[in-house]
């Protein structure tokens, strides 16, 4: 699904993001990416998403090399992809329902069954009744659940998630780990760039670690004590 040979990514002035990394995460897998703040973890989810071009190095993603993928073909591969960015990234001149549809409107589905949907996806974390709303006058936490359920409405191929539990309560944090996991389970390989060490602990899935741009460790499942 995802492979990556020895990817770097440098901005002017700055330490490296990426240094020399590779990695090689297989169809229907669930991985955690972890590690502190400025490790790398969402440069590696952009290049991925090709919102960035690596400074060196290959990506394959389905078959493509999206590090020397031209610009008219970037649609098709995130057709593919479902992305839940750390700012949301919800159009404030749409209502939330609008914003859930968005993927679905892609994939050109029935209106009928566009609406179907959205309503399924926004009852499964509580907001069904926030449909007709705009983003700005949902909380933080509220707008996360709203950008989880917009990148799980196609059902992608890949789901990538930046800190998709960030803002929300234990009972929310476990209603989306849920969601994605039953996902999971559906064949979308799930990649997921996080802080917390509980998520880690709960689902015992394959954690990669990086620290100051570097893949430092790879492992099954996190094991409690380990640097993560």
């Amino acid at each position: 699904m995802i492979q990556l040979f020895h990817v770097s990514k440098e901005y002017p002035g700055e330490p490296p993001a990426l240094s020399d990394v590779s990695l090689d995460v297989e169809k229907g897998e669930f991985v955690f990416l972890t590690g502190p703040s400025g490790a790398g973890k969402s440069t590696l989810l952009k290049l991925i998403f090709c919102a960035e071009a690596p400074t060196a190095g290959q990506i394959l993603l389905l078959g493509k090399n999206v590090a020397r993928v031209a610009p008219a073909e970037v649609p098709w591969v995130r057709r593919h992809i479902g992305v839940v960015f750390q700012d949301f990234k919800l159009l404030r001149d749409r209502t939330i329902g609008e914003n859930v549809a968005l993927p679905l409107e892609v994939r050109g589905l029935a209106d009928r069954e566009i609406k179907k949907r959205v309503r399924a996806l926004l009852r499964s974390v509580g907001l069904e009744h926030r449909a007709d709303k705009f983003p700005p006058s949902l909380s933080g936490g509220e707008q996360q659940r709203v950008a989880v359920v917009r990148a799980l409405a196609a059902d992608p191929a890949l789901l990538l998630a930046d800190e998709p539990t960030g803002n929300l309560d234990p009972e929310r944090t476990l209603e989306v780990m849920e969601l994605l996991a039953a996902a999971n389970a559906r064949g979308t390989t799930v990649l997921i760039a996080t802080h917390d060490r509980t998520l880690l602990e709960r689902y015992k899935r394959r954690v990669v670690v990086l620290e100051r741009g570097r893949l430092v460790s790879d492992g099954a499942a996190f094991r409690a004590g380990a640097r993560a």
